[in-house]
């Protein structure tokens, strides 16, 4: 199946960590605009985006480390979303694009606030479209993001679905489940009834999601606290476990590069109530042993991100109605008319 829209192209970019997979729109020799995927997913969710910007960008979009076509080097969740995010800052140097417009997708956002934090002269721009909670994924409450357990509990590399795990590694492309790959993707990236265009490629692109203890969704351990298991300090989900992911305050970061806020109200996964946060799911009755709002409160996800860029100040939030986890997929005229015109006025 052909992955690679026309006019898009692909090519293998050596850098000083590892070497990046990245896709271009032929021709384009304007402003930089760099995408940056999602987790279980890949570059080539952004191609319709790309080729849609004015001819006056050139648009860009890498695959972080474990998936598409980038070197499957393994991932230190020690460090958080560092390990993308020094990936990141290496493929803008040797492709000399700083300053440039960045635009990262949920886990992706994440990596944008943590090249942000280290690198805010080297971005003309930021667009975080749904990202990651500034206090990582479950297991805090409060809009300062508090933990209920000092070892994480309930979150990182032991939240996976391991049915939903096995046919990735399998290569589903079917829809015989509903935690299949094409399915999960119809029911919580995207809100239904909408059907993306180019489904099978965006399936594809799932599909190449590295599996494994160094990539996704990474190792777990056990626990004392419900639900018994804490993260682990290897692959991806254990990147955003709110141990090793925080980013309580921005206020520091000099200079500011604007940032639009973009995110579904229709979203499920990063939300006040999502359906991805274990605490959430014991709150409805759907994982067993939940300990009560006293002991493990659903996370208030999108409000903690607020709070957090509150502390930044040069900063827009658009929320897009109708919307689930990918408004690039399911709105993208509204999408991209917010993007398009952040990145005209930075």
């Amino acid at each position: 199946m052909a992955t690679l829209l026309p006019g898009v192209t692909a090519r293998r970019v050596p850098t000083e960590r590892l070497t990046v997979n990245v896709l271009e729109v032929a021709g384009r020799t304007g402003t930089p605009v760099l995408f940056v995927h999602g987790n279980v997913s890949s570059s080539l969710f952004w191609q319709e985006t790309m080729l849609a910007l004015p001819e006056s960008f050139r648009p860009l979009a890498l695959d972080l480390r474990g998936f598409g076509d980038t070197d499957p080097e393994p991932v230190d969740a020690t460090r958080g979303l560092d390990d993308y995010a020094d990936d990141l800052a290496a493929l803008v140097a040797t492709l000399d694009l700083a300053p440039v417009h960045l635009i990262g997708w949920s886990m992706g956002g994440g990596v944008l606030l943590r090249y942000l934090l280290h690198r805010p002269s080297a971005a003309a721009s930021l667009t975080l479209v749904n990202p990651v909670s500034p206090y990582g994924f479950g297991g805090t409450s409060g809009l300062d993001g508090k933990l209920y357990d000092p070892a994480g509990a309930g979150t990182g590399g032991g939240t996976a679905n391991p049915e939903f795990v096995q046919r990735l590694a399998e290569g589903d492309t079917g829809a015989d489940s509903p935690l299949s790959p094409r399915q999960v993707l119809l029911a919580h990236y995207v809100k239904p009834p909408c059907v993306p265009e180019h489904l099978d490629m965006l399936v594809e692109s799932m599909l190449s999601t590295r599996i494994g203890d160094d990539h996704y969704p990474g190792t777990s351990a056990t626990g004392d606290a419900w639900p018994g298991f804490v993260p682990g300090e290897r692959g991806v989900l254990n990147t955003m476990a709110p141990t090793h992911f925080r980013i309580p305050d921005l206020s520091t970061v000099d200079p500011k590069p604007p940032v639009l806020w973009l995110h579904g109200t229709d979203d499920v996964i990063v939300s006040d109530t999502s359906l991805y946060d274990l605490a959430h799911l014991g709150s409805i009755g759907v994982v067993p042993g939940w300990p009560g709002p006293g002991v493990s409160p659903p996370q208030p996800m999108v409000a903690q991100t607020r709070a957090v860029l509150d502390t930044y100040g040069a900063y827009r939030e658009a929320a897009i109605p109708d919307s689930g986890h990918a408004p690039h997929l399911d709105q993208p005229e509204a999408f991209r008319a917010l993007l398009i015109g952040h990145l005209e006025a930075a």
